[in-house]
C-alpha cells in the first residue's frame, strides 16, 4: 500500500510550477483538475476546488479492488459508504476516518500509474505472473525499464549480457511450447525478452546473465509489469528461432506484461534463522 497527501487549491497552475520548476519534482499523474506530484517517494495531490484547505487528505492506494474491499471490511464502522467506482479519475474507492477524525482515503487506480514502490516494498511484492492483460506496453515504458536494467553489476564490469525483445505473436506461440506448460506463460504476454550474455565479453557470463535477468525483472515489477521466469531456455532449437549465436548463454525468457490480476498474500517463508548459518 502507497499513499498520497492530496489538498484542495485554488491557485492549481501556480502550485504546479512551484513544485515541479522550483522544487525540482515532477508530475506523476496529471488529471486535469488534479494533479498529482512526485518527489522521490513523496506523494502530493493537488486539486481545483472552490475553497482551499491546508490539513489534507491521507488517500492510501493499492494495485486492486480487493485490496480496497479488505480495507473497507476492516474500517467499516468509521466508512462514509461502501466502496465505489469514480468515473472521473478512474479510481475505485471509499472515505473512512481516524480515531481522531482525520479524513483517509482507500483506493486503486482502474489505469495504470508511474512507478511509486520503494525498494523494501519492490522485494517483498514481486511475483511471478502467468496471466497478462492483452494491451500492449507502451514504448516509453519498456525504455524506461530496459534504461535501469542496463545498470546490472557484471563480471570486471564487462556489460556482457544483452536483452532481445520479442513481439511477433507467432513466435511467442512457438517459444511457448519449447517446455509445455512451463512455458506456456509466454505465450499469454503481448511480448517476452529473452535476457542473454556473450562468453566471448566475460569469463563469468552465466552469472552476467542471471544477475541481469533479475534485475529486470525487479525493474519491470518498478514499472507495474509481470514477469516469469521461464527456466531451461538456454537450447539451440530456441538461439535458432531467436537468431542467437549458439555460443551465447540464455539466462531466460520472460514474458512481459502487465497483469491480469496482482497477487494478494506474501507467500510464507520459513524462520530468519533456517535461511543464516553460521
Amino acid at each position: 500500500m502507497s499513499g498520497i497527501v492530496f489538498f484542495k487549491t485554488g491557485r492549481l497552475e501556480e502550485l504546479t510550477d512551484f513544485y515541479v520548476n522550483r522544487l525540482n519534482c515532477r508530475v506523476w499523474l496529471n488529471q486535469e483538475d488534479c494533479i498529482i506530484i512526485k518527489a522521490d517517494n513523496l506523494l502530493l495531490g493537488f486539486c481545483q476546488r472552490d475553497e482551499v484547505d491546508r490539513e489534507g487528505v491521507l488517500t492510501f492506494f493499492s494495485d486492486s479492488r480487493e485490496d480496497v474491499d479488505r480495507a473497507y471490511e476492516r474500517l467499516k464502522e468509521t466508512a462514509q459508504s461502501l466502496p465505489q467506482v469514480n468515473d472521473k479519475y478512474h479510481i475505485y474507492h471509499f472515505f473512512a476516518n481516524d480515531p481522531e477524525g482525520r479524513k483517509l482515503e482507500f483506493q486503486c487506480f482502474d489505469h495504470h500509474v508511474d512507478c511509486h514502490r520503494d525498494g523494501g516494498e519492490l522485494l517483498l511484492t514481486r511475483r511471478s505472473i502467468r496471466e497478462f492483460r492483452k494491451e500492449e506496453v507502451p514504448p516509453e515504458v519498456i525504455e524506461r525499464v530496459l534504461s535501469i536494467s542496463r545498470f546490472a553489476p557484471t563480471s570486471r564490469n564487462t556489460q556482457s549480457y544483452y536483452f532481445k525483445l520479442i513481439r511477433e505473436k507467432q513466435m511467442l506461440a512457438r517459444i511457448s511450447e519449447v517446455r509445455g506448460k512451463s512455458s506456456s506463460p509466454i505465450a499469454r504476454a503481448p511480448m517476452a525478452v529473452a535476457i542473454c550474455s556473450d562468453p566471448e565479453l566475460s569469463k563469468r557470463h552465466l552469472q552476467d546473465g542471471c544477475i541481469a535477468a533479475y534485475h529486470f525483472i525487479l525493474s519491470a515489477w518498478y514499472y507495474g509489469l509481470g514477469t516469469c521466469w521461464i527456466a531451461a531456455m538456454d537450447r539451440d532449437d530456441v538461439k535458432q528461432m531467436l537468431n542467437i549465436p549458439e555460443s551465447h548463454y540464455i539466462a531466460t525468457i520472460t514474458p512481459l506484461g502487465y497483469p491480469e490480476r496482482f497477487p494478494v498474500r506474501i507467500p510464507e517463508r520459513r524462520e530468519l534463522s533456517w535461511f543464516v548459518r553460521e
